[in-house]
């Protein structure tokens, strides 16, 4: 079987054994894989995201010495049942899998650790039980977008965005415009996208959102006036005083009607902001600028240390969420949202190579102008993202 190896930062195509379904589990013919960024992380900081990872208890996460095979993003066809499993779907069934793995009694991450092997490569493992069908004849391209939709969803679900709220994104790689489509898709009714590319601004736009902004041109909370949004220590207090006087005015006493009001939900008006770029000092500048009682959600994953100034959050009341992966749920909800049309996500994919082409794809992911999801068809003979042929 041909697949792609990761070790020591380096990518090369190599011929691996055969791999074999366990009891529950199931063999997969690749159809796509998504390079997901972070492949493109964990190409370089995978040492440092392991010990992380080992922190948290998790001692399986790939270090750069070992022969990883990635892949965490795909969508396959059932080829043959392991021992003891309900064989549920017909061979040849089209599927996707959550990507985890049970290995000699422990959970291991497919494609981010080196006790399984992932999806850049013509065939992979994956539990039947994780396994969902991919519903109404959706594209093996479209379906390969499950994994990071499903990440965004559930982004999205742990920033509580409601309707009439302003959502904010900063950063439209791949998963700032996912966060972008399901905004969109739950009804969300101001959506502005932040990112210096160009390329990338314009996917915004192709993904829904309602205002696109070069942050080099404009602040992206400009506006923050003119959807009532608190944005100094002086507006705070004046609101307090003016919302005090308003109520005295009422027949109840005015502690009464406040204290319904906050059993009812009111709250002053603030945005929800996805910060998804991972790199430094993008927390705490969002902190810096971000109107009072704002609510960030960091889905970026940064691989280096960095810095807050917890007192000017204090002085906000910032509320700061830290978010990762996505429940099965949550997995299978994606799945269908897509297939029914709901979740437009396909101007998400700019280009397609074959298993020699994934060294020319990471480096053309480099550049934030040209691409954004390159899927990998390890049928295929392209050796770059545009296509050619070997």
């Amino acid at each position: 079987m041909r697949a792609v190896i990761c070790e020591n930062a380096k990518l090369t195509v190599e011929d691996l054994p055969e791999p074999k379904p366990g009891k529950g589990q199931v063999l997969l013919e690749v159809l796509r894989c998504g390079i997901c960024g972070s492949d493109l992380h964990a190409r370089h900081h995978c040492d440092h995201w392991a010990t992380g990872m080992a922190g948290n208890g998790y001692q399986g996460f790939m270090r750069s010495h070992q022969k990883v095979v990635f892949g965490h993003e795909f969508c396959g066809e059932v080829l043959e049942y392991g021992p003891d499993c309900k064989k549920a779907h017909k061979t040849g069934t089209r599927v996707c899998a959550l990507p985890v793995l049970r290995v000699d009694g422990n959970y291991e991450m497919i494609g981010l650790s080196a006790a399984t092997s992932g999806a850049y490569a013509e065939r992979i493992v994956v539990e039947e039980s994780l396994m969902i069908e991919v519903p109404n004849g959706l594209s093996a391209d479209k379906a390969a977008l499950t994994e990071p939709m499903a990440v965004a969803w559930h982004a999205v679900a742990r920033g509580e965005v409601k309707r009439g709220q302003v959502a904010v994104v900063i950063g439209c790689g791949p998963v700032g415009l996912a966060v972008v489509a399901i905004l969109k898709a739950r009804g969300v009714e101001h959506v502005v996208a932040c990112d210096f590319s160009s390329g990338r601004r314009a996917l915004a736009k192709r993904m829904g959102a309602d205002v696109v902004i070069d942050p080099r041109q404009q602040s992206p909370y400009a506006d923050a006036a003119q959807f009532e949004h608190i944005t100094d220590f002086p507006g705070l207090l004046d609101l307090a005083f003016t919302t005090r006087a308003k109520l005295e005015k009422l027949p109840l006493p005015w502690h009464v009607t406040w204290r319904l009001a906050e059993k009812l939900g009111v709250k002053p008006k603030a945005p929800v902001i996805f910060e998804c770029v991972g790199m430094p000092n993008v927390i705490q500048s969002i902190i810096a600028n971000a109107p009072l009682f704002t609510r960030v959600v960091v889905v970026g994953v940064c691989m280096k240390p960095d810095t807050i100034e917890p007192i000017m959050a204090i002085n906000k009341e910032i509320d700061l969420r830290f978010v990762i992966g996505y429940s099965p749920l949550e997995y299978r909800d994606t799945l269908h949202a897509i297939a029914a049309g709901k979740l437009q996500c396909e101007a998400l994919i700019t280009g397609m190579v074959g298993l020699d082409g994934v060294d020319a794809a990471f480096a053309a992911l480099g550049d934030p102008d040209q691409h954004a999801k390159i899927l990998i068809d390890p049928q295929s003979l392209a050796k770059s993202p545009n296509g050619a042929q070997a």
